[in-house]
């Protein structure tokens, strides 16, 4: 052991203290813990049945609901998805089955739903 002389002693000390504090000061701390948002777990979804024009617009419109209320597709395109599904439903009632299921089919497209 280094023998220290008494006068200098509390010099050394508060040096041995000020290298702790700074190396304590250089410690990366772990960053604190994010909970993740539980998934939104939407209820089943029940789709109309049946064939023909009516059931397979009525099918469309259920599918953008949900995922205009999931968050999978925001509300201005899904508003602008249904005045679309709106005018081929307004087509089938008129018994225009092919006009009706073009709207349809371009309505989807448009919006990249198959």
């Amino acid at each position: 052991m280094i023998a220290v002389p008494a006068s200098r002693l509390p010099m050394r000390l508060s040096l041995v203290v000020l290298a702790a504090a700074t190396l304590g000061a250089c410690q990366q701390r772990s960053a604190p813990k994010v909970s993740e948002p539980s998934p939104i777990v939407p209820a089943p979804l029940a789709l109309p049945t049946g064939s023909g024009c009516g059931p397979e617009i009525a099918r469309t419109r259920a599918i953008v609901d949900s995922d205009v209320a999931t968050g999978n597709l925001n509300k201005p395109v899904g508003d602008r998805f249904n005045a679309d599904l709106s005018q081929a439903a307004a087509e089938c009632a008129a018994g225009k089955s092919g006009e009706a299921l073009h709207l349809l089919a371009s309505a989807k497209s448009r919006y990249g739903y198959r």
